[in-house]
């Protein structure tokens, strides 16, 4: 049985009603309301980060060990283990996800507490070479009080990346979820919460604010308590936060929009590149920040590719995520859906073939929620606004490539830069092309795999920064350097 959070915000380490407009949150494969979530206002923001910085600055955590950090980290993981069935559903429920997709990323939550755990019990500082009379040193501290602005797409999985490094590093965490999505987000505070009370640890360690991002995001962002703030987002939302830190001169991390190029070559493994393009497109019904969205096949292969990708395509299963052989689930929100298909329409306008789907499923099944069909479009020059912009959605624009120079200069003709993909069974090319083409993340002859231990960000327009591995523990702390004066003789200028 599906159960619902108390419409109830984390303000501070305490759990009250937001004092905020109410926002129901719907499922989309059916568009019944689930419950209403009221937002918190600004001035709520504001109480939860005072609350924030003094809990930053409790002895009980400031002066806390790194393995005694851990353990909270470890005992999070666990509650999230023994919650998993109840967080996947709600995730299912929120989003639409199938539940084999939510199963995961709830497994992946609790991964990251765990990598996260051991990373911070195992990191180092270091004694740096001297250059004179002391012994130089780099440590670490916690920056204080960090913001956390998530997206509506992977929230348990988008939450834990940011929060157990955030944690891990010694600080507080402001956590904004998705107006569209924050149940699970809240959900897992809870399991947070519990785990601050059994280890004896300030309760607004964490706070949990849904509601919109141009008030609760904007709030956290220019609060003078925060120091830091992590965003998953749009572009142009991006662009925003970027200039409110540099007011404040605040580090910040933005893992923003794509487009991403998936790149097909004449000699790959027909079968292994269809199963991992469409992976790459149509998986999560293409609400994915990498989606392969742009496919590039070598053009003496494009038609029989393309012509078999299309059937195969028009073959997926459409339907809810509870479903257990649903691969395409509904759209996040009805609102987003009709965007998609906006975007689709636009595609046509600009000359381009629809050669599957290009509109909403027909029959009872389907009439009240948010389905789209999975899209293939051709006929498009990669300078268009269907291959240009980003959809976010089941849409995949086809376009044929000559030679390497042709690939990647049109690969790299965009504003974006997060991820690609190379299909191909020779070694050298996968290298040259990988290294040539601006993208954070390559996969080759695979697609849409990740682990938190590999550093995950976007070059261009697709984001600053980086989140995961070891180091994304360290880019929530503040480096300092010691001298320790080593000689027995005063500094000579004194004299």
């Amino acid at each position: 049985m599906l159960r619902i959070p108390a419409d109830e915000a984390r303000i501070g380490g305490r759990w009250r009603r937001g004092a905020g407009a109410p926002a129901p949150t719907v499922d989309p494969a059916t568009g019944r309301v689930l419950t209403t979530v009221h937002a918190v206002t600004a001035e709520e923001v504001a109480e939860a980060a005072d609350a924030a910085a003094r809990a930053a600055a409790d002895p009980r955590w400031r002066e806390l060990p790194p393995h005694r950090r851990a353990e909270l980290l470890h005992r999070v993981a666990r509650l999230i283990d023994e919650a998993a069935d109840e967080l996947a559903a709600l995730q299912t429920a929120d989003t639409g996800k199938t539940l084999a997709e939510t199963r995961a990323l709830v497994a992946s939550a609790a991964g990251t507490f765990r990598y996260t755990a051991a990373a911070v019990e195992t990191a180092e500082e270091s004694i740096t070479p001297a250059r004179g009379d002391y012994v130089t040193m780099s440590a670490y501290e916690p920056i204080g009080v960090v913001g956390a602005i998530n997206p509506w797409n992977s929230p348990v999985a988008s939450d834990a990346q940011k929060l157990a490094p955030a944690l891990a590093g010694g600080n507080a965490v402001l956590l904004k979820p998705a107006e569209w999505t924050p149940l699970v987000s809240l959900a897992l505070g809870r399991l947070i919460g519990r785990a601050l009370d059994e280890l004896g640890l300030p309760a607004a360690l964490l706070s949990v604010l849904p509601g919109r991002g141009s008030v609760v995001g904007d709030a956290i962002v220019r609060d003078p308590r925060v120091g830091k703030v992590t965003f998953t987002g749009g572009t142009a939302t991006g662009r925003t936060i970027a200039h409110a830190a540099a007011e404040k001169l605040m580090p910040l991390s933005l893992e923003l929009g794509g487009k991403s190029p998936t790149v097909v070559l004449a000699d790959a493994d027909v079968e292994q590149a269809l199963a991992g393009v469409m992976f790459g497109v149509f998986s999560s019904s293409g609400q994915s920040c990498v989606a392969g969205s742009r496919l590039f096949v070598a053009r003496e292969l494009y038609a029989e590719f393309v012509g078999e990708l299309v059937e195969r395509a028009r073959a997926l299963r459409v339907g809810p995520g509870t479903a257990p052989d649903t691969q395409v689930a509904p759209l996040v929100h009805h609102d987003h859906r009709d965007a998609v298909a906006a975007r689709v329409d636009l595609a046509r306008e600009e000359g381009g073939r629809v050669l599957c789907g290009g509109a909403a499923p027909d029959g009872a099944a389907y009439r009240d929620g948010a389905y789209y069909l999975p899209t293939v479009v051709e006929g498009l020059p990669n300078s268009s606004r269907t291959c240009q912009e980003e959809i976010f959605g089941p849409v995949l624009v086809a376009l044929p490539f000559d030679d390497e120079e042709d690939l990647v200069a049109q690969a790299n003709d965009s504003v974006y830069g997060l991820a690609c993909g190379i299909w191909t069974r020779d070694h050298r090319a996968a290298w040259r092309i990988a290294r040539r083409i601006e993208a954070g993340t390559v996969w080759i002859n695979t697609y849409k795999q990740f682990s938190i231990s590999t550093p995950f960000g976007g070059m261009k327009d697709s984001g600053l920064g980086r989140e995961k591995g070891r180091d994304g523990i360290r880019a929530h702390q503040r480096q300092k350097s010691l001298y320790w004066g080593t000689a027995e003789t005063p500094l000579p200028w004194a004299n």
